[in-house]
């Protein structure tokens, strides 16, 4: 795998017009910050940044899918890989280099997006004096390296699916119900601590949900947006390091995991 090898993948996704999907994706995000920050009563710049997070953990999976259906799932589905996997390149290859090419371009995508909200959460605070202000130092850094992990995760997620899906929708369907539980169980495990009165059985609801843990990482802990909103490192979560080295050995684990499908896999 070499760098003239990833620019094929990009050349295929500019084709498939990621540069417009990018420029739509900001526009969502500038648009959907500036609103909700001159419909908020106090506190702008912390609605728009909160705000403009939100719609940057929605729309850059999202992107991600798109960008993973079009490498992979459309070349099994329209047999490109007749003519790809024809060359002297190995599977291995193959995969790797479609998993970096949408990695790459995703980072971008997330990178263009955090520039243009932080411009904008400036232009917003403008004469107004908050009682805690937004840090957009390095809070607002750390806010996008977790941000990037979790979408590490899910282009590993995405990526296996491409692989065994028989049909390139399921790819979406599936990654999205993956996001979901992934970034949501351990909020529902905390509510059912705090909120016994919730459900009938508590017990048994935590149970079943402590499960997942031992299957899926807890993306829902990789946002940390409270920390740039306040200011206040506090909000990190004590056992930072355990979950980031978590999620990396569950990318990597999926990684192999799908080049070893991919190996074995017969094409008719």
């Amino acid at each position: 795998m070499s760098w003239s090898s990833l620019l094929i993948p990009c050349r295929l996704a500019f084709r498939a017009r990621y540069a417009w999907l990018v420029i739509g994706c900001v526009v969502a995000l500038l648009m959907a910050a500036s609103l909700s920050a001159l419909f908020s009563g106090r506190q702008p710049s912390t609605v728009a940044l909160d705000v403009g997070i939100s719609v940057m953990r929605l729309s850059l999976p999202l992107l991600l899918i798109l960008l993973m259906q079009e490498l992979v799932s459309r070349e099994f589905d329209r047999r490109y890989f007749l003519s790809s996997l024809s060359y002297p390149v190995s599977r291995l290859s193959f995969l790797l280099e479609r998993f970096f090419a949408v990695v790459g371009m995703v980072l971008v995508a997330q990178f263009v997006m955090a520039m243009s909200l932080a411009i904008l959460v400036i232009l917003v605070g403008k004469g107004y004096a908050q009682s805690s202000p937004v840090n957009l130092g390095l809070p607002y850094v750390v806010t996008m390296v977790f941000m990037s992990l979790d979408l590490l995760v899910l282009c590993a997620v995405a990526l296996l699916l491409a692989v065994v899906a028989s049909t390139p929708s399921f790819v979406l369907v599936g990654t999205f119900g993956f996001m979901l539980i992934a970034r949501s169980y351990s909020a529902i495990i905390e509510l059912l601590l705090r909120e016994t009165y919730v459900v009938d059985n508590p017990e048994g609801y935590r149970a079943g949900l402590g499960m997942l843990g031992y299957l899926l990482p807890d993306l829902g802990r990789l946002d940390v947006r409270m920390v740039a909103l306040y200011g206040y490192w506090d909000f990190i979560p004590g056992d930072w390091f355990v979950l980031l080295v978590s999620s990396l050995i569950y990318i990597c684990a999926l990684l192999c995991l799908s080049v070893w499908l991919l190996e074995r896999k017969l094409f008719s």
